[in-house]
């Protein structure tokens, strides 16, 4: 049962209750860690299977053409983002009922689980077809798990952090994902370097997928220290809960759903297809080292993660919409000049052409963690976030490698995946000019 807030004198606007709980620096802190660890191991998890596809393809899907086999093995990363808006609903019910703390350990509880469960599969020369029906569904089991988490972390924090500093401090959600792709990449590029080829192909894809353990092991300590954000605990003395999350978000924010579809669209399209395609089109497609395009790539991740804080500040003080803004004309104007340029034989140019590239990803990452949730109130932040983001990260994130790969196949052009990110940030663009409140 709701309880009914008094209206505003006229003139003046209501006082949003997140602005009246307190917030105890020591749980800012603590809040700050649960949330930036989760996100890492989410996206640790998820961008290792991308990095490894090449080595997974052959062990699973074998065949007479290699395209085909690793069509089929970007088809099984995608599909486990398009279950995200049922973990996302599943994990927000939770969160937007019982609690954001109790939704946090178990979806990342779930995604440990289904990672290291990966690194145990038999293959495809062992069981046959149900090799590939396995590795589907861990999978699917970390969809649905990861539907809950990035967005249970951007809740958590905007919620434990003072409003004053939300801007900044939302920068700690984008930074753990981006040390989870620069993790996974550093991790296949050092057991790359360790391993032959064959020795690759028989066990050494299994490493990084068993490195979750101990990952999420990590995670439970720091997720299990955290209490429930001010807001929550403040609305549930009130017994201000939503009955119904679902029905209320889709009933009283429509516009705030397709705000976020369409702003996850841009993020996901952009930085899924250059944290994890970019890899394979230069080892595939261009023909440059594995092993050097693994740390490469982890350069590039780490380049990214240092200009984090910048863009944080930034975000604080010129505002999370004009940041965003920027960021989606940087990806927008670079994406078809940074691919022209990797495929000039060198791989130093591929690799400058490759920062240029993510350059922009920091200032979309940070501005749209604060903003995402501040679109959102409290009743149903967590179930709003989960079914906007997560709709918009399966119409153009998951999908965005299988989608370049796709074009670059069927078109017999390099350079048409640089076409799908300038679409998907003109998506972002008009959804971003529709915002009128900011951070």
């Amino acid at each position: 049962m709701s309880t009914t807030q008094q209206p505003a004198p006229p003139g003046e606007e209501p006082a949003p209750p997140e602005e009246s709980a307190s917030h105890d620096p020591r749980t800012v802190r603590r809040a700050m860690l649960a949330g930036s660890i989760g996100t890492l191991i989410e996206y640790y998890d998820f961008s290792v299977y991308g990095y490894l596809a090449v080595a997974i393809a052959p062990q699973f899907f074998p065949g007479d053409d290699p395209a085909a086999s690793m069509l089929a093995a970007l088809a099984v990363f995608a599909t486990g983002l398009v279950v995200r808006p049922i973990g996302g609903v599943f994990f927000g019910w939770i969160g937007d009922r019982w609690g954001r703390r109790k939704a946090l350990v178990s979806s990342v509880l779930c995604m440990g689980v289904a990672s290291s469960v990966t690194g145990l599969l038999p293959t495809y020369g062992q069981i046959g077809v149900f090799a590939a029906v396995l590795l589907f569904i861990t999978r699917l089991v970390q969809g649905i798990s990861s539907g809950g988490e990035s967005v249970g972390a951007y809740t958590y924090i905007y919620e434990s952090a003072p409003p004053g500093r939300r801007a900044f401090l939302g920068s700690v959600t984008p930074i753990g994902s981006n040390l989870g792709f620069m993790f996974a990449a550093a991790t296949a590029g050092a057991i790359s370097a360790l391993t032959t080829k064959e020795q690759m192909g028989d066990w050494g894809w299994r490493l990084p997928f068993l490195m979750a353990v101990p990952l999420t092991l990590l995670c439970l300590w720091a997720r299990l220290r955290i209490e429930d954000t001010p807001e929550f605990k403040e609305a549930a003395e009130r017994a201000d809960i939503p009955a119904a999350p679902i029905r209320e978000v889709l009933a009283t924010h429509r516009p705030a759903l397709l705000q976020s579809v369409g702003l996850a669209m841009a993020q996901g399209g952009a930085i899924f297809l250059g944290l994890t395609y970019i890899g394979i089109y230069l080892t595939t497609n261009l023909g440059y080292d594995t092993t050097l395009v693994y740390w490469l790539t982890a350069g590039v991740v780490l380049v990214t993660v240092l200009l984090m804080v910048p863009a944080g500040r930034l975000a604080a003080r010129f505002g999370c919409r004009r940041v965003l803004m920027g960021g989606l004309l940087g990806f927008l104007v670079s994406a078809y000049p940074a691919m022209m340029l990797m495929g000039q034989g060198s791989l130093a140019l591929a690799g400058l052409a490759y920062l240029l590239l993510m350059l922009s990803s920091a200032f979309v990452q940070v501005p749209a963690a604060s903003l995402w949730p501040h679109l959102f109130e409290r009743r149903v932040r967590y179930t709003g976030m989960a079914i906007g983001y997560n709709i918009g990260t399966v119409l153009a994130g998951g999908t965005a490698p299988y989608i370049a790969a796709f074009l670059v196949e069927h078109t017999g052009n390099l350079l048409s995946p640089a076409f799908f990110v300038m679409l998907v940030c003109l998506i972002g663009i008009g959804s971003l000019l529709t915002v009128r409140k900011d951070v």
